[in-house]
């Protein structure tokens, strides 16, 4: 539920979200016993026998109903442990600073035995983590339980100072007195807080404030581990505090203010709608993200009827805890910190090796974005998404840059128009007119109709001869278009984006753009009233020529077939003409001018129409 909350706010954008690996069986023996993590991972529910034998020994089971067995339960312990190790691992490597794991929080298990519906301690996992890098670490347990098996595991420690905000007295676990402070090395650094019922926002804050400050200031640690438990807040159906969601979370607001690397933990909380509600706003102050108080529709949003808002107010429940305890509470903390060392100093070792673990080998590699790619990804402060409503209707067109190209072939048209030309015509027209162009008897297209002198005249474009499978230019009531002869790149760029209107249809034959044929030496046979013995001659002499390592190419000579059609059109062949910029030479087996490599690049700057003269041709090529 909290993390469908805070993926409904949107928060998961400014975050990245990592996947971490389940803690392995030795990363959690370094603080677990081996006879206990094994049991932990053979034992299921059938296992009646088992249970009834070691259920005194680990505390489980009927001998301890807060800790069931359940299927799955391995797993369990071993993914809320592996997401507090990488939290730890993240900090360590400057990759965050703040991390958070809202499963896990476990602070009750014990080194070989479950307590209060904890069986394996991810709190003492990470902090192992965290001391490999760092000199001290602070953890601060905001639990209404007191976080007995964090203290245990550090109470002879002086690298690890633990404060537990708690109540006390006739209450689970039933530890966490004012004079625990720790024994041998570790003396002094164990601070507990113990309160009565029905402590607010105002007193809370004053006393949590002035104790973490001193604390903070004289201790000086590397690192700090903050865990959340929401079980105090007011209405929780186990806690006795009258917190409210932002008395709860001022100690995140209070803690990001040291700028010391921070882990951020879930833990005990039995009203499930106002633990969803406490970590999601906790998570927009670690962000630094306001979130309106309406919650967004989500999977759980019936849950939080009737209100469907994100506060938890107070109570008028009585605060037992008296202006002059709470002050007896701060000057004994105080006192406490007097006999610990300013800023301990640690003995030099070298960092343990961090065995690699990841679960980028399950992913597939074929996949250009994986899931943990996206995860990972954070969106900008001042970034634009497709995927929100940003105004302007921009969500609702096609994509961004079709808008632009459309709005570029809109302007186009209007100043066609205005200067008295045809707007340009439509992709769609064009295809259906060449979709609708009859076969010849061989099954090849016809020629299209051959474009007007005029128009060639006036725009300077080249028009080649058809070859077999280059459709013609269609010609539209006398205006001929024209492809990629156009001067402004954005227009043709416009021309090649389908508009929104204007979309090729998956069943539809794509276009066939216009064949532009290599124009090398042997290209085009320049003259077209050629008999069939000279078009085989030439046909000899390219193959001859291929031979000997020419580029001439045989499918640009004429078949008999295609002469027999080129004599019987209406129509004269088109050919190249103003051969005032363009060299011929004559090939030893056919007395007829071809396009020289040379001329090349003059062919795209001119153009015009006509038949060739050849004896103006041979009298040009001695020039070359």
């Amino acid at each position: 539920m909290a993390h469908s909350l805070v993926t409904g706010y949107g928060l998961q954008k400014k975050m990245e979200i990592s996947t971490p690996s389940e803690a392995t069986f030795k990363e959690m023996a370094k603080f677990h016993s081996d006879d206990y993590l094994d049991f932990l991972r053979r034992v299921t529910p059938e296992d009646t026998d088992e249970i009834i034998k070691y259920q005194a020994r680990f505390n489980v089971g009927d001998f301890c109903p807060d800790c069931p067995v359940f299927e799955g339960l391995y797993d369990f312990c071993s993914i809320s442990a592996g997401g507090s190790i990488a939290a730890a691992k993240k900090l360590n490597t400057g990759q965050a600073d703040i991390a958070i794991n809202w499963g896990g929080g476990l602070h009750h298990a014990k080194r070989g035995e479950a307590s209060g519906f904890c069986y394996v301690n991810d709190i003492v996992l990470s902090i192992l983590e965290l001391l490999k890098y760092h000199q001290r670490v602070l953890y601060i347990d905001t639990d209404v339980h007191h976080g007995d098996g964090v203290e245990e595991a550090f109470y002879t420690n002086d690298r690890v100072m633990t404060v537990s905000f708690h109540k006390f007295g006739e209450f689970f676990p039933g530890t966490g007195a004012l004079n625990d402070v720790g024994i041998g090395k570790g003396k002094h650094y164990s601070i507990n807080v113990p309160l009565n019922d029905g402590i607010d926002d105002q007193s809370y804050e004053k006393l949590y404030r002035s104790v973490i400050s001193h604390v903070m200031e004289w201790y000086r640690p590397g690192a700090v581990v903050l865990q959340l438990g929401a079980d105090s807040l007011v209405g929780d159906r186990l806690g006795a505090f009258n917190l409210s969601m932002r008395g709860h979370a001022q100690s995140v607001e209070y803690m990001k203010t040291f700028n010391v690397p921070l882990i951020l933990l879930g833990g005990g909380g039995y009203t499930v709608r106002n633990v969803a509600r406490a970590w999601c706003y906790e998570t927009s102050l670690a962000l630094g993200v306001e979130v309106p108080e309406d919650l967004p529709f989500h999977e759980y949003y019936e849950y939080y009827t009737p209100e469907y808002r994100l506060d938890i107010p107070a109570s008028n429940m009585e605060n037992l805890n008296t202006r002059e305890y709470l002050e007896k509470i701060n000057i004994a903390v105080l006192e406490n910190l007097r006999h610990v060392a300013h800023a301990p100093s640690v003995q030099m070792h070298h960092v343990p090796f961090d065995e690699w673990s990841s679960n980028d080998e399950e992913e597939d590699k074929d996949e250009r974005i994986t899931q943990s790619m996206s995860d990972k990804y954070r969106i900008p402060e001042n970034g634009l998404s497709d995927s929100e409503d940003e105004g302007g209707g921009r969500r609702d067109r096609q994509s961004f840059r079709n808008a632009k190209h459309k709005e570029i072939r809109e302007r186009q048209r209007v100043a066609a128009e205005a200067a008295g030309g045809a707007s340009p015509i439509p992709r769609r027209a064009q295809r259906e007119r060449n979709g609708a162009r009859e076969l010849d008897s061989n099954g090849q297209l016809r020629p299209g109709r051959p474009l007007s002198p005029s128009k060639l005249a006036s725009k300077r474009q080249l028009q080649l001869p058809a070859i077999e499978g280059d459709p013609m230019v269609p010609e539209y009531g006398g205006d001929t278009t024209v492809l990629g002869g156009g001067d402004d790149d954005d227009a043709n760029m416009a021309d090649a984006e389908p508009e929104d209107d204007d979309t090729m249809d998956v069943d539809e034959e794509p276009i066939v753009p216009v064949k532009r044929p290599s124009l090398s030496l042997g290209g085009y046979v320049a003259e077209s009233q050629l008999n069939s013995v000279d078009y085989q001659n030439a046909a000899e002499a390219a193959k001859d020529n291929e031979d000997a390592g020419s580029s001439y190419s045989q499918e640009m000579i004429p078949t008999d077939e295609a002469l027999q059609d080129t004599n019987a059109a209406s129509d004269p062949a088109p050919s190249l003409a103003s051969l005032s910029s363009v060299p011929a030479v004559s090939t030893p087996a056919l007395d007829t001018p071809v396009l020289a490599p040379s001329s090349i690049g003059s062919l795209g700057a001119t153009a015009a129409t006509g038949v060739i003269d050849s004896d103006a041709m041979d009298e040009q090529a001695p020039n070359l």
